[in-house]
C-alpha cells in the first residue's frame, strides 16, 4: 500500500510561474517514486497529453530568475541547471492517469478507491 504524503509537503511544492500555480517535474517524480529522467520520458512520448495549459518547459529567461533566487545552484537548494517540465493541476491529473501506473504513480480513482476501503475497513 502507497504511503501518504503530509499536505504540508506537497503544498511547499506548489510554486506560482506565469500566474498559474505548479509544480516542478522533479518534484512530481519524487512524490511519485520514480527519477526525474523517467517521469520525463514519459511525458515526451505522450506529448500530445500535455498542451501548455497542463504542461510546459521553464524558458531560459525564468531558468536564470529561478535560479537568482537562490544563492547557489547546488540542486539540493532548489538550484536547477536545465530547465525543468512545469506541470499545472491538469498536467498532474494527466500524469497520475498515465501507463505504465507502476512507473508514474496511482491514478486518482486507486487512490480513491484505497481511501474508500481504508474508511469501510478502518
Amino acid at each position: 500500500m502507497a504511503t501518504l504524503v503530509p499536505i504540508e509537503i506537497i503544498a511547499s511544492k506548489i510554486y506560482l510561474m506565469r500566474n498559474v500555480k505548479v509544480m516542478l517535474d522533479r518534484d512530481l517524480a519524487e512524490l511519485y517514486g520514480v527519477e526525474t529522467k523517467r517521469l520525463k520520458e514519459q511525458v515526451r512520448r505522450n506529448i500530445e497529453r500535455f498542451p501548455e495549459d497542463f504542461m510546459f518547459e521553464f524558458t531560459k529567461d525564468e531558468l536564470g530568475n529561478w535560479r537568482s533566487q537562490f544563492a547557489t545552484s547546488n540542486q539540493d537548494i532548489m538550484g536547477l541547471r536545465i530547465p525543468p517540465f512545469v506541470f499545472t493541476e491538469h498536467g498532474i491529473l494527466m500524469l497520475s492517469s498515465e501507463k505504465p501506473k507502476k512507473k508514474i504513480g496511482y491514478t486518482v480513482k486507486e487512490t480513491q478507491k484505497n481511501l474508500r476501503l481504508k474508511v469501510m475497513t478502518g
